[in-house]
């Protein structure tokens, strides 16, 4: 068994695009593979700023024969189902297929036998395939060439079986192709001239000696390490960011950590501020003292080893620290001479979407609906709510939009909200709302649990969803440009984890009021529904299920929805439940299958069962179990005791299992037939008040 290596040398690569490409690159390479014939025994890709490889172990020096089979028309099949068939398969005429019985007649198969050989002689194109299909966010075009690619292309380092591959990847123009070879570059500042690598093995320890660590986890890992131990060095500790450590690992080949020092003036800046400055423009690591506080230190992850010990690169990084800091500095002083209020009417300015106003009216509608959602909530989670102070946070909590702050760091609105409130002395509950009704924004990010904050966040999300619902502006399969899917989630996570009781189509109609809009909303309540059973696959709560209670209709409080759906799935995990489900699809099939035959027989089942034409005993015994079992579970459920109505259908599993093993349905009698159909037909109405168990996946 040989091992391959692709490596692609090119200008910097955006830090953003590495870990995709590597991920892309080992996928086409790979699936060349399969698609050859070649087996492995596994594969790793590689990334750095100025390379993307990837690393195939346990390829076969020679490939086997292969034979191929392709089925294809029944015989006797249309011509033009045959002209297609040998088109596909590469033949000239049926003479050159086989004919075969198959337990579904006779087809005719295309069989082909593909000769072994060097697999180095098909390696080359397999590998310009992957190269030429690996997409990029963005490409560029370089010098007179057609192709693009995400930089400017250098180098194509190529080996199999420690040999260099022959093969050239043509770059159109007049520019030279590049030709496969066993060569390449280390570090740009820190090494010099060309790596010849003779083995696949010693790659990574070559690049190394050249300062460069090609493996993006190596990397991250070498930086944590080296950035905690300069922090502890200098009697700080790290403010742990993992996003900013994934970029700053694809920035750097040789990573040097340095520390730096802020000045003084500027500790009294909100530590968000101070975060936000650092490692949005100039990639800084933030440092925290032994209380958990800001620390006036930082750290920069530099690409070289200098001569000073790094003293010039760090004075340079707290030069321009500094500036970035003051300006941060004014921002902040600027900002705080207006209060929220007097922000509003700039809000005018600011166009939420053109077919849904702007922010000032979007806080307007915001408000009012807050509003709708405290006084509609049956749980009594709001019971202790100023609703003047709900109106406030509602109105004021896009108005920090128009700070100078927020325009400097967007990912600072509502944080900056939260300052400016404070500082004003509103209300703390206000204060946090303002800051908290953004959250949540991601399955990890943490759900507001206070009130004020619930009320003005499920706002914001339910008033978004209803009006792009209104301007026909949904998520497609591929788009979802404005976050709905979050949106709905966000709704989701507010309304299930504060256990509120509402009932979403009357605030989706009271949204629509805000708009002015009509909206579909049953369609929106499919997507809630679509959404919610993302979320509790996570929980592992089949999806089926979550269909079962939402065909009841009509069902539009999640808390009560989930909680049907947990008592649903606890019952059918017993046996009582599978055997009932059973039972059930026994009962409805037959149902379904006489109403196909008999025009009009929906009707005539709707009416009751008559009690007289009950004569064997077996179904005298069901329509008993029925009446029970309605007895128990209807006043089970409307209390919304799920598992106690369960616990009742249950009884019906005995009775109909007998039922069924000793009594003809389709009786000769007509109307015993009907009678017994309209038993059947109800049982499937007694269980269907719990869930639409014909949804349920046996």
């Amino acid at each position: 068994m040989a091992k391959l290596l692709l490596e692609l040398l090119s200008e910097e690569i955006p830090a953003r695009m590495q870990a995709r490409a590597a991920q892309d690159l080992q996928r086409l390479v790979t699936d060349g593979l399969a698609a050859a014939g070649l087996v492995y025994a596994g594969t790793r890709g590689l990334a750095g700023p100025r390379r993307v490889a990837v690393v195939v172990d346990g390829l076969p020096r020679i490939r086997p024969d292969v034979t191929e089979e392709k089925r294809g028309p029944r015989v006797g099949a249309p011509d033009n189902a045959i002209k297609g068939f040998l088109k596909g398969a590469g033949l000239a005429s049926l003479d050159q297929a086989e004919k075969r019985a198959t337990d579904k007649g006779e087809f005719w198969f295309a069989v082909s036998h593909k000769k072994g050989g060097p697999t180095a002689e098909i390696l080359p194109q397999i590998l310009l395939d992957a190269i030429k299909a690996l997409p990029w966010p963005k490409s560029m075009k370089w010098g007179s060439g057609s192709f693009a690619w995400v930089r400017p292309l250098h180098a194509i380092l190529a080996l199999f079986d420690g040999k260099p591959l022959v093969g050239q990847l043509d770059l159109g123009g007049d520019m030279r192709p590049l030709r496969f070879g066993n060569r390449t570059r280390g570090h740009r500042f820190l090494s010099s001239g060309e790596i010849t690598v003779d083995e696949v093995a010693g790659y990574i320890r070559q690049l190394r000696a050249a300062r460069v660590i090609v493996d993006p986890v190596e990397r991250a890992a070498v930086i944590r390490a080296k950035v905690e131990t300069l922090c502890i060095q200098n009697g700080v500790r790290l403010r742990h960011d993992e996003a900013l450590l994934d970029e700053v690992t694809g920035l750097v080949e040789w990573p040097v950590p340095l520390i730096g020092s802020i000045d003084a003036a500027f500790m009294d800046l909100p530590p968000e501020v101070l975060v936000t400055s650092m490692r949005t423009h100039q990639r800084y690591f933030a440092t925290l003292d032994i209380d958990g506080a800001m620390a006036p230190k930082f750290v920069v992850v530099a690409n070289m080893i200098t001569t000073d010990g790094g003293t010039e690169i760090i004075a340079g990084n707290e030069r321009v620290l500094r500036a970035r800091l003051a300006d941060a500095r004014f921002f902040w002083d600027q900002d705080r001479k207006v209060e929220l209020e007097d922000r509003l009417p700039a809000l005018q300015q600011i166009v939420f979407h053109a077919r849904l106003g702007t922010q000032f009216e979007r806080a307007e509608r915001i408000a009012l609906l807050a509003r709708e959602i405290v006084a509609q909530e049956k749980s009594g989670f709001f019971k202790d709510v100023d609703l003047n102070q709900v109106e406030q946070a509602a109105r004021l909590c896009k108005a920090d939009l128009t700070s100078g702050m927020v325009g400097e760091f967007p990912e600072l609105q509502g944080v900056m909200g939260r300052y400016y409130a404070r500082h004003e002395g509103l209300p703390a509950a206000v204060a946090d709302a303002i800051a908290e009704h953004y959250a949540p924004q991601g399955p990890n990010d943490v759900c507001p649990k206070a009130p004020l904050s619930v009320a003005v966040a499920l706002a914001d999300r339910i008033d978004s969803l209803v009006g792009f619902w209104a301007v026909d502006e949904k998520p497609t399969g591929s788009r979802d440009p404005f976050g709905l899917r979050r949106a709905a989630l966000g709704s989701i996570r507010l309304v299930t984890e504060n256990s509120l009781r509402l009932d979403f189509d009357r605030l989706f109609e009271a949204a629509e009021r805000g708009h002015k809009k009509k909206a579909d909303r049953r369609d929106l309540m499919a997507f809630f529904a679509d959404r919610l059973k993302v979320q509790v696959r996570e929980q592992g709560v089949r999806h089926d299920l979550v269909d079962a209670v939402f065909a009841l209709g009509g069902e539009d409080d999640l808390v009560r929805l989930l909680a049907r759906v947990k008592a649903l799935q606890a019952f059918i995990s017993t046996e009582d439940g599978r055997n009932l489900l059973v039972a059930y699809n026994r009962a409805a099939n037959i149902v379904r299958a006489e109403e196909k035959k008999e025009k009009g027989l929906a009707g005539k089942l709707a009416g009751g069962v008559d009690t007289a034409l009950l004569q064997a005993v077996e179904e005298k015994a069901v329509a008993a179990a029925l009446e029970s079992a309605d007895a128990r579970a209807l006043p089970a459920l409307e209390s919304e005791e799920f598992t106690a109505a369960m616990t009742a259908l249950a009884e019906l599993r005995a009775p109909i299992d007998v039922f069924f093993d000793r009594v003809t349905v389709n009786a000769d009698d007509a109307d015993l037939r009907l009678n017994r159909l309209k038993l059947l037909n109800r049982i499937r109405a007694t269980v269907d008040r719990v869930a639409d168990f014909s949804r349920i996946e046996g």
